[in-house]
């Protein structure tokens, strides 16, 4: 039986039922039942991935059901249309939904099954059985419910255009139902959260096209766009008090979801841009009074600024959110001064909130000021900026702010605060410090940067005295993520010095100081591990974060003079000490992981920094380095125990080994050693490295090899590099060696999702 007559039978069954309903029995399991399998079946017909071109059947994205021209008679008449819809108005809603999310699936049908009279005919069906719901929202008190109608608006956009939407029958009351239905959902946060990105979606689809739309008919976007913004922020605001209250969840919490809304609300608030931007300047203007007015009365309780601070949060969010959503071809000089008056506030509350930070901050409200100022950065700061901006002449009169240069000092003061007040937070140094990675980017703004003395500050007083988060010897298993953090600023600080370092050593070794003086301490801790007196904790933390420190700083060296400084400096005097230390908790990936991956960047000839002169024996020596750093700790994590936990087996085992795949890849495939020259003097580092990779290839099943991105990844593109380049070695593997690496390529090739080229 071919698909289409399965689903015609599925639509067969439940036109009889829809007919029958008043005699069904829904308490019936076995009725309910089928009801519920026959629903099923259609809904699985619909979903059906017709040209084999999806992995992931839950997601949203793709919201075009490809049905085959065959299926068309099922589509024109409308009679399909009409059978579904009246099965929601008619089941029960433990099975409703499923009659709305059949819907969903048929208003997405792709365009090119109708002619253009047929389309619009097909929409007209749709849009009339919305229209009703709408009328009669009863039964849209079942979150189930609910939820799929909102899946179902959000496709009227996604495959439909705004000029065919605006032409069905009587449209303008079609958008003033959706309009009042928005507004009552997103004054409703606390019911089916989930639900408002669909919402959204269809709000900022509408729009986002609305320059480009040639129908005669009007649009009335202009109208109801303006109540969804409010509606949205007005909720977003009413919403923390009820939270803070009631002990609520806190929608600020889950930064990913709000990062998604606000996505979509900057294209719908950019739409009307001066009815948005003069509700915000209103909004901001009276809860930053009344956090000012709430702050001078010591009797104020802490809920009531709790309350003050979360409100200002949510403004301070939005206005980054409309910021960010300026697109220049359709920005005006009166766009921008309004951007303008929203900065000059947002700059003005930071300044409030700084001056108390000795005393305590709010997380949320400096998590929120940080989207704000990465917006801010996208759009107004950089090398594609129109300086003469009305932003910056706006900035200029208030906070006298007069060039870019001024609104980088304020930038980077920002970033030395936070890292100064706040090293306990993760979320905020890590968002700081991605700003600060994103602003040393730039080609003119990185420039700009170096001339600051706040900068040159943190290029010559990157110690833990200084930025609270560098030190190591805080007491906590927990902290020990906080760690990772260093990679970045070093990233960051690595790519400012780089700007004017040129061949200046001596700028270089005062740069590195601080990292030269916890080698030392790591030296002198390693010399007592067989006495009572070795601190394990402490010089733990101080190899992770030195390992992390240089990995940045070797990230951030992408030139043959400012690489060769760095090798110089590290081999022979540190490589030494952290070969000891690997080996000495190679068991421990907390440890091993950060010191695997500094050694894989080192050996990584990015941008062709790794050229070295005929007469160098760099090349050789970095290689051999490699070679002891994968063989001394392969030897040791081939000995570790087979019983590990399978939640334990990728932290503990295949990361590092995934690492050092990584790392023997990039020393294979970097251009910079003549391997022929191991061989001729007899030395095995090549040889030990090759069979080290084996023994480890081994000691991994197939289906663990396949079951972790990273670690498949990271041996298919070995894999092609020992093809490529060693064909010796490859050819000379034992049999059974062999045999598994082309059953790993087999398996490669047929894995469903795979993204690896396997040669």
């Amino acid at each position: 039986m071919q698909l289409f007559e399965i689903f015609q039978l599925g639509c067969g069954l439940l036109k009889k039922a829809c007919e029958m309903v008043k005699t069904i029995d829904f308490n019936d399991a076995d009725q309910h039942g089928l009801l519920t399998h026959t629903l099923q079946l259609v809904h699985n017909c619909l979903t059906f991935d017709f040209i084999g071109t999806s992995t992931d059947e839950s997601s949203d994205d793709l919201c075009t059901v490809q049905i085959p021209t065959q299926w068309r008679s099922a589509f024109l008449d409308g009679s399909t249309l009409k059978l579904f819809f009246d099965l929601y108005t008619s089941l029960p809603p433990s099975l409703s939904p499923m009659a709305l999310s059949c819907l969903v699936q048929m208003a997405s049908v792709r365009r090119s099954l109708f002619n253009n009279t047929e389309r619009a005919k097909f929409l007209n069906h749709v849009v009339l059985g919305v229209k009703v719901i709408l009328q009669n929202p009863q039964g849209l008190a079942d979150p189930n419910n609910y939820h799929e109608f909102c899946r179902l608006l959000a496709r009227l956009k996604s495959n439909y255009q705004l000029g065919e939407l605006v032409k069905v029958d009587d449209y303008p009351d079609l958008i003033m139902r959706i309009a009042e239905f928005t507004v009552n959902s997103l004054q409703m946060w606390q019911f089916s959260p989930n639900s408002v990105h669909y919402l959204l979606s269809l709000w900022q689809r509408l729009v986002a096209p609305v320059p480009y739309v040639k129908a005669t008919e009007p649009h009335l976007l202009e109208t109801y766009t303006p109540e969804v913004t409010k509606a949205y922020i007005t909720s977003r605001l009413e919403s923390v008090a009820v939270v803070l209250r009631d002990g609520l969840e806190d929608p600020l919490d889950d930064q990913g979801m709000v990062a998604q809304q606000l996505d979509q609300l900057s294209t719908i608030g950019r739409y009307e841009y001066k009815k948005t931007c003069t509700l915000l300047v209103q909004l901001f203007d009276e809860n930053a009074q009344r956090y000012q007015e709430a702050l001078s009365h010591p009797t104020c309780s802490p809920l009531n600024v709790s309350i003050h601070e979360g409100r200002l949060s949510w403004l301070v969010y939005i206005i980054g959110a409309v910021i960010g959503g300026r697109v220049s071809f359709a920005s005006t000089d009166e766009h921008d001064e309004m951007d303008g008056e929203l900065v000059c506030r947002v700059l003005q509350l930071m300044n409030l909130t700084d001056s108390r930070l000795e005393n305590g901050g709010c997380q949320k409200l400096d998590l929120a000021l940080l989207s704000f100022f990465e917006q801010f950065r996208k759009i107004y700061v950089g090398d594609q900026v129109q300086k003469t901006s009305r932003v910056y002449r706006r900035l200029s009169e208030v906070l006298g702010l007069s060039c870019e240069s001024m609104v980088l000092s304020v930038f980077i003061q920002k970033i030395i605060t936070n890292l100064k007040y706040w090293g306990s937070s993760e979320s905020i140094i890590s968002r700081t410090l991605q700003l600060l990675s994103d602003l040393s980017v730039g080609y003119s703004s990185v420039r700009k940067l170096v001339k600051l003395d706040a900068v040159q500050f943190m290029l010559n007083n990157h110690t833990s005295q200084h930025f609270p988060f560098l030190s190591v010897t805080s007491v906590g298993q927990a902290q020990l993520s906080d760690l990772r953090c260093r990679t970045t600023f070093y990233t960051a600080l690595g790519r400012l010095l780089m700007v004017e370092l040129g061949e200046d050593e001596e700028r270089f070794e005062r740069f590195m100081m601080p990292l030269a003086v916890s080698f030392e301490n790591l030296g002198n801790l390693l010399s007592q591990v067989d006495t009572p007196m070795f601190r394990a904790e402490e010089s733990k933390r101080t190899l992770i974060g030195l390992a992390r420190d240089l990995r940045g700083v070797a990230f951030a060296f992408n030139t043959k003079v400012s690489y060769m400084m760095l090798f110089e400096w590290v081999y022979p005097a540190y490589t030494s000490v952290m070969l000891r230390a690997l080996q000495l908790w190679c068991h421990e990936p907390c440890v091993t992981t950060p010191v695997l991956k500094l050694f894989s960047e080192l050996a990584q000839n990015r941008s062709q920094r790794l050229q070295f002169d005929v007469s160098s024996p760099n090349g050789i020596l970095l290689f051999r380095e490699v070679s002891k750093v994968l063989v001394g700790y392969g030897s040791r994590i081939l000995t570790m125990s087979p019983d590990v936990p399978k939640d334990q087996l990728y932290a503990m085992k295949l990361k590092g080994i995934s690492v050092c795949f990584s790392m023997l890849k990039a020393a294979l495939s970097g251009n910079y050693v003549n391997f022929g020259v191991f061989r001729l003097y007899g030395d095995g580092a090549l040889e030990n490295a090759l069979d080290t990779f084996v023994k480890l290839l081994l000691s991994i099943s197939q289906s663990d090899l396949l079951d972790y991105p990273k670690l498949s990844q990271s041996y298919y593109a070995l894999l092609e590099c020992l093809a490529q380049d060693h064909m010796p070695f490859v050819s000379n593997l034992e049999p059974r060696v062999f045999f598994y690496i082309m059953a790993t390529i087999s398996e490669g090739l047929t894995a469903l999702g795979t993204t690896e080229a396997v040669m």
